[in-house]
């Protein structure tokens, strides 16, 4: 829990006959701990209110008037206290605490996955009496029963710590698994036909102190002193979550959180906790791959080269046109060192600057430049005001919507939402206002006290949300992208006009993309180079390391796609991306992909993209490397390598830093060491931080520190919606058909599917029902579906999760438009 008096003076208190200096409000049994004496627990866990269910921890403590038994997970130091942790009647209620719970616990902890982990083994070990006096037969349940598709429950093993159900209501707000029955019956379980069906329950697995809660994915596959453990961070999302990678004859078999305070605090998704299941897949690409020319060069038949022959194809296509021809589409999968390569690649030695890591789902980099950075403590900062302008972090980012919802439910912040839908943090806002696409900067404008085209009742609640603002001492916005269907320079126009209305406020940029910050920080975005320089700012702490430097700005990803289709891009390097399937307006990339000469793919899986590709290059994914990430609050953590690559997959850096070999043997840098001091050479972001020493960064990481911008808003002008028209709004959901939950058997059937979402009473206006078939009619073409009547989707507009099995509703979005609207009509 957050401590909100630490600045208050320490109390003294005495344990075991030795001084400790205690926090204020700090529990015995945290201080204890703290200063080396450990209580033994089990329902006691630091990140949860403390309810005292188990009585493990119970120590003599005298506060002045006596010593006496009391549980130390509930009792706050206080000056004087005086605790004995060893006394003969300590020692006797802990052995009679374990006594009873091993009473109907069952003795099977030769099958039990949480065997030589498990905190109730440990325990009767140190405190227990060493035999038991009971000779009745064991309560029993039919075991195991699954409480969701991937976490089983074992009943008779679950000690009532009351853990898994905290965590469910207080820290998830799911409470969807509870205490049932009563007396020698009490068990923990889900209501009939209503399953754990939480994003985040297989943290529960991990906090269960016993082998109640087992893992799906994990059981009996191994014990833990078989395994072998690294901590790394999750390149899953751009949070960059620390976790333990945890593997067995070279197979990583679990990913575990690890509590890191400025960022996740232990706590992962399901989605990233299970999503290691796709890096062992044997789909993955392990050897490189070109066209078969036997075939007559048809696309999507390949056959088997050597590294050798796939880098001399690479560097001749590169060499046979000009700079200005060639593009480079991705990278945000890859770690700072290998995007630092790239970066190199395209813009020192082949002059290119048509090199855009987002995808257009991201925001301008001159604008991320010019908003106040802000870090997740920062944002979550007690007392303060919380302004979400944009995604959904629970779909989108889930642990930062933890800590979101532990600031706004325990430490007193004050959420203030608008989007265009609800999202997993409506119900805790203090003025949660639905704000339609392409309206942003007219909310900011109400924000202000300013005129602007809303309507009267959402103007009047943004008025008063803006008076919250005003009032407060500590504004943070959190800033992502609201719609896919939407351009992103609507947000940043109102991001803009909100820094210039609040000068004081700063700003979390939800950029989704996996290390999207590290790929701008290493210059994989038009216009800039590494440390975020610009063109001319960097040519001097480059001069001598990199041959050229691009002569123009180049283009983003759209207008990349665009130039193809013109026939001005002959060569596209995609890195680690599918386009095909992420890039909003998927006609355009696929006519793209049928103008451009050569395609050249790095990737782990032979994505739809890298299928259209004419030579495949298999890279190592983020638990077969070294290296570094960079997270979205520009924190830079280490990850660390586990296992090894199949076949011959390579690290990303590593192809590339063959391939600057192939284009001029002089040209370095030669080695990983070689390479991280490059970096630190010619980056004034990273000019402090040795990162050959990857080591020594601790699980808190390092936050980079960069300079501000100034952008002008730009006011994007927004067509008029047409009568009888509905405006697109796509989102992004937890779990879909990307590349790596589709190649993970715990993750790929949890897709809720497309779900095309629209206002019962528009519905009712123009006769169409759930039962109706519609078409929806885009500017670039139209689909074929039943509608999903629901009152919390905002009028005039059109819901739809993205990338989900069902209609395909790329088809109604045109990437040129600001805005996208809809005609509706029955077949």
């Amino acid at each position: 829990m957050t401590d909100v008096r630490s600045t208050e003076t320490a109390v003294s208190i005495t344990v075991d006959g030795k001084q400790v200096m205690a926090k204020p409000g700090e529990l015995l049994i945290d201080a204890c701990e703290r200063s080396g004496t450990y209580i033994p627990r089990f329902c006691h866990h630091p990140r949860m209110k403390p309810v005292g269910m188990c009585r493990m921890c119970l120590v003599e403590i005298d506060t002045g008037r006596g010593p006496a038994l009391q549980p130390s997970c509930m009792i706050e130091c206080t000056n004087e206290m005086v605790v004995d942790t060893q006394s003969e009647k300590t020692q006797k209620a802990q052995e009679g605490v374990l006594e009873f719970l091993l009473v109907n616990h069952p003795l099977d902890c030769p099958i039990c996955d949480k065997g030589g982990e498990c905190p109730l083994q440990d325990q009767t070990m140190a405190f227990g009496a060493g035999e038991s006096r009971f000779i009745e037969d064991k309560r029993t349940y039919r075991k195991p029963i699954p409480v969701n598709e991937n976490v089983f429950l074992d009943r008779e093993r679950c000690v009532l710590c009351d853990r898994c159900t905290r965590f469910a209501d207080q820290v998830a707000g799911d409470a969807l698994i509870h205490f049932i029955d009563r007396g020698n019956k009490t068990q923990v379980n889900t209501y009939p036909d209503q399953p754990f069906s939480s994003y985040f329950s297989g943290n529960t697995v991990q906090i269960c102190p016993v082998g109640a809660l087992t893992a799906a994915p994990f059981r009996f596959k191994a014990r833990p002193w078989d395994l072998t453990e690294v901590e790394s961070t999750s390149t899953f999302d751009s949070l960059g979550n620390r976790i333990s990678v945890q593997e067995s004859r070279d197979k990583v078999l679990r990913f575990t959180g690890v509590d890191s305070d400025s960022v996740n605090w232990g706590w992962l998704t399901d989605k990233e906790r299970f999503i290691f299941e796709s890096y062992s897949s044997d789909k993955r690409l392990s050897e490189p791959l070109v066209i078969d020319e036997s075939a007559s060069g048809k696309k999507n038949q390949f056959v088997v080269t050597s590294w050798d022959e796939a880098y001399e194809k690479c560097v001749t296509a590169f060499q046979v046109t000009t700079p200005e021809r060639i593009a480079v589409i991705g990278g945000s999968r890859l770690t700072n060192e290998a995007q630092y390569v790239w970066s190199k690649i395209a813009k020192g030695i082949i002059g290119t600057d048509n090199v855009d890591a987002q995808l257009d789902d991201g925001f301008s980099p001159e604008v991320l430049l010019s908003l106040n950075p802000s870090t997740i403590d920062e944002t979550c900062k007690p007392g303060g005001v919380i302004l979400l302008l944009g995604a959904d972090p629970k779909e989108e980012l889930g642990s930062l919507y933890l800590r979101v919802r532990h600031a706004v439910v325990n430490d007193h912040c004050k959420l203030i939402e608008l989007t265009p839908t609800k999202t997993g943090l409506s119900k805790l806002a203090t003025y949660s206002v639905r704000i339609p696409p392409g309206k942003t900067f007219e909310a900011v404008k109400g924000l202000s006290g300013k005129s602007c085209e809303l309507d009267e009742e959402t103007l009047k609640a943004i008025k008063d949300a803006g008076k919250i603002i005003n009032n407060s001492k500590s504004v943070s916005v959190l800033l992502g992208r609201t719609s896919l269907a939407e351009s992103s320079s609507i947000l940043e126009d109102g991001a803009i006009a909100l820094q210039e209305y609040l000068p004081e406020a700063t700003f979390l940029p939800l950029l989704r993309r996996g290390n999207i910050n590290g790929a701008i920080d290493m210059g994989l975005s038009p216009g800039l180079l590494p440390g975020r320089c610009g063109l001319e700012e960097g040519s001097e702490l480059l001069q001598g390391r990199w041959p050229t430097l691009p002569s123009r700005r180049g283009f983003h990803t759209r207008e990349i796609l665009e130039s193809a289709i013109n026939g001005q891009i002959d060569v596209l390097v995609i890195l680690g991306a599918d386009p095909l399937m992420d890039f909003p307006d998927c006609q355009l990339v696929q006519e793209a992909f049928e103008r451009i000469g050569t395609v050249i793919a790095v990737d782990i899986f032979a994505t739809d993209s890298v299928r259209q590709a004419d030579i495949i290059l298999p890279a190592a994914t983020t638990t077969e490397i070294d290296g570094t990430f960079t997270n979205l609050e520009g924190r830079i953590s280490p990850i660390r390598r586990s296992v090894t690559p199949p076949g011959t997959a390579r690290p990303d850096w590593m192809i590339a830093l063959d391939l600057v070999q192939y284009f001029d043997p002089e040209l370095g840098p030669f080695t990983f060491k070689e390479l991280c001091e490059e970096i630190s050479l010619v980056s004034g972001l990273h000019k402090d931080l040795d990162l050959t020493k990857v080591e020594q960064i601790d699980k808190e990481g390092v936050v980079l520190n960069r300079d501000l911008r100034k952008v002008e808003v730009t006011s994007v002008k927004i067509p008029k919606q047409k009568t009888n028209s509905f405006r697109l709004i796509a989102t992004r959901s937890m779990y879909d058909k990307g590349v790596l939950a589709s190649h993970s058997s715990a993750l790929k059937e949890l897709a809720p599917g497309s779900q095309i979402k629209a206002n019962p009473e528009d519905m009712q206006k123009i006769g169409v029902s759930s039962e109706s078939l519609v078409r929806l009619i885009g500017s670039k073409g139209e689909i074929k579906t039943r509608l999903i009547l629901d009152p919390d989707t905002t009028s005039g507009t059109i819901h739809v999760l993205w990338n989900q099995e069902g209609p395909e509703i790329r088809k109604l979005i045109d990437s040129s438009l600001p805005v996208n609207d809809l005609k509706i009509e029955k077949t």
